[in-house]
């Protein structure tokens, strides 16, 4: 990867929309040099939502700003920039973003979903700038991933390649046990209150991670029977306890029909802070990339 292309060396923003709040970083040399952020507004009108995010990239905005990069939690249609039933946003049923902030701002939108991002975010920013191969999956509220092939995302209609938390699983699906909800729907705290128990040899919080660590183990599995990655890099809230759960993960994961495979895949934490506003600005430096590969 060029990573001197010239125009990595613009400002681009970077808006990573969340169920509840929203987070706007202008971003320079793989650096947010600033940033701002704005909870979601509770309302039935999505303009209402649309004028917040309009309102902080216009205050980060300067003038030779190269691009927009979007990241929102639904289905995307990458080629229209349409989001649809945006998770914790009821009022985004199917919102035209792309062609609504192109006409705001006059500059390249690019929109994606916010596990592609993180994916995207890690190949220029984190581990992925050593891989042409890997899986970013991400374990917060949900469990979602976003798929580098051959050193690019790979290229989807909806969004909808990755979604792994929606394969069925035991008695649910991935989704229901490997993400951050696990902790609270069997043990009744969160992952975070998890780590600290942890750290004092609490039982039941060494119990939840074995636990974790082996449901995580067994859609590690699925990712490496479909698609074969050189590495799984783990993003969302989870990811910050992996140390808990890296063992029991492992132990799982060794039982691979292909036994080779099973000690020969990288699995690893995200290390990059601000990872959402950084992979959404990513999706710009994406774009410039593959302008430039096919001429």
């Amino acid at each position: 990867m060029n990573l001197n292309h010239p125009d990595f060396k613009l400002p681009v923003i970077g808006v990573d929309i969340g169920g509840t709040t929203i987070r706007c970083g202008r971003v320079q040399d793989g650096r947010i040099v600033s940033s701002l952020h704005a909870k979601v507004p509770r309302t039935d009108a999505p303009g209402v939502v649309l004028e917040t995010v309009s309102g902080l990239i216009k205050e980060l905005k300067i003038d030779y700003v190269a691009g927009i990069g979007v990241g929102v939690p639904g289905i995307v249609d990458i080629h229209r920039g349409i989001v649809y039933d945006v998770e914790n946003i009821p009022s985004w049923k199917k919102v035209y973003l792309k062609e609504e902030l192109e006409r705001k701002f006059m500059l390249p939108v690019h929109v994606n979903n916010d596990a592609n991002c993180f994916a995207i975010g890690e190949r220029y920013f984190g581990y992925g700038r050593e891989m042409d191969d890997f899986v970013g999956l991400v374990t917060g509220t949900g469990m979602g991933a976003g798929i580098i092939k051959d050193g690019h995302l790979l290229p989807d209609q909806n969004c909808g390649s990755g979604e792994f938390g929606i394969i069925p699983y035991l008695d649910k699906t991935l989704e229901y046990y490997c993400s951050g909800n696990f902790f609270h729907v069997f043990y009744g705290f969160s992952a975070e209150e998890a780590a600290l128990l942890a750290e004092v040899r609490d039982p039941a919080a060494l119990e939840a991670f074995d636990r974790y660590g082996r449901h995580l183990g067994a859609a590690v599995k699925m990712v490496m029977a479909t698609l074969d990655p050189e590495a799984v890099i783990i993003g969302g809230g989870v990811s910050r306890t992996f140390r808990h759960y890296e063992k029991a993960m492992r132990q799982e994961i060794m039982d691979f029909p292909y036994a080779g495979l099973a000690g020969k895949i990288k699995i690893l934490p995200s290390c990059i802070d601000n990872i959402a506003i950084l992979g959404a600005s990513a999706l710009c430096h994406e774009m410039a990339v593959r302008a430039t590969e096919t001429g």
